[in-house]
């Protein structure tokens, strides 16, 4: 496999998720650092249109989603395993609950007005109305939860964590941990990191917190700096892989490979990438798009949180 090259931003939760998960492999990677809000030219041109954090790039393959990058990094390096057998289908479905449910509480939470205010203690006012803005155009059309709410279910949440812990063991499904812990922990490490002042929250939870600090501690790989402008020198100089034979078009749209697709997020963050689709199989898409900067890339999104269309050629 080519050089890894992570595209995210030191505050972004997801992005603390996927360097956990490179420390927990072991695996070496070039760290781009994005904008937290757009404009975001460097990635789009790469992505042709998503602008979440992080988005991993493998020469002229780019990944969106961490559910997504997940899998290529247990494809990158088996072992450790991110999908222990014995818990495969539960670690998996508990990710999805904390990488959206979980995730969403902690940030309804984590924004309430002491939150922000200690987030941009240090920035000008100008950089809380720009974060705003960006984050509610993001966000359009959510429901969101009110911060008394949000706190509510965050206490609970903690507990039910909290019981998975005292069996006792290590980690959330057994002696290693897995996919869900990476999930769960990243929207709780943002509350204790940058929020510091409302972490009282994980008080009543102690072994939540020392489960936290067991994550912490594997590290975040063997990172090396990078940039953005040497990132798409690198997709322009690249070949995307060959689509895999074995893997084969599951076709639940209508919609034929080689036609002119957009893929755009359920929820949150809408920019459509557009492309032609070159692969529908079981847990992916993958467009083939072509930009005067990067060349021929393909394009990859999970399926579940996407919603795909076909456009006009």
């Amino acid at each position: 496999m080519s050089d890894l090259i992570l595209h995210h931003y030191p505050t972004s939760p997801f992005s603390e998720k996927i360097r956990l998960v490179l420390g927990y492999k072991g695996l070496a990677w070039k760290s781009v650092v994005m904008p937290a809000i757009m404009p975001k030219p460097d990635l789009q041109a790469l992505t042709g249109g998503y602008r979440r954090a992080p988005v991993l790039q493998v020469g002229a393959d780019i990944y969106c989603d961490t559910a997504l990058i997940c899998d290529v990094l247990e494809h990158a390096k088996p072992e450790p395993t991110l999908y222990p057998l014995h818990a495969k289908g539960i670690a998996r479905i508990l990710a999805q609950w904390a990488d959206t449910t979980l995730f969403w509480t902690s940030m309804a939470y984590n924004m309430q007005p002491k939150g922000l205010a200690e987030m941009f203690a240090n920035a000008p006012p100008e950089a809380l109305k720009a974060f705003g803005q960006d984050r509610g155009a993001m966000s359009a059309g959510m429901t969101r939860l009110r911060p008394a709410d949000a706190a509510a279910a965050y206490h609970s949440y903690l507990r039910r964590l909290a019981n998975m812990l005292e069996a006792p063991q290590p980690f959330l499904l057994g002696q290693e941990p897995c996919i869900a812990d990476f999930a769960a922990f990243h929207p709780l490490w943002f509350t204790r990191t940058r929020v510091p002042s409302l972490a009282g929250i994980f008080d009543a939870t102690p072994v939540v917190s020392e489960w936290m600090d067991r994550m912490a501690a594997l590290g975040q790989g063997t990172m090396e700096k990078f940039n953005a402008l040497k990132a798409i020198a690198v997709a322009a100089d690249a070949t995307p892989l060959a689509i895999p034979d074995e893997e084969p078009f599951q076709d639940e749209h209508g919609i034929a490979l080689g036609s002119q697709v957009s893929i755009t997020a359920e929820s949150f963050g809408l920019e459509a990438t557009q492309g032609e689709l070159v692969a529908a199989t079981r847990m992916h898409y993958t467009l083939r798009r072509e930009d005067e900067r990067t060349g021929v890339v393909h394009v990859h999104f999970p399926r579940i949180g996407y919603v795909l269309k076909k456009t006009e050629a």
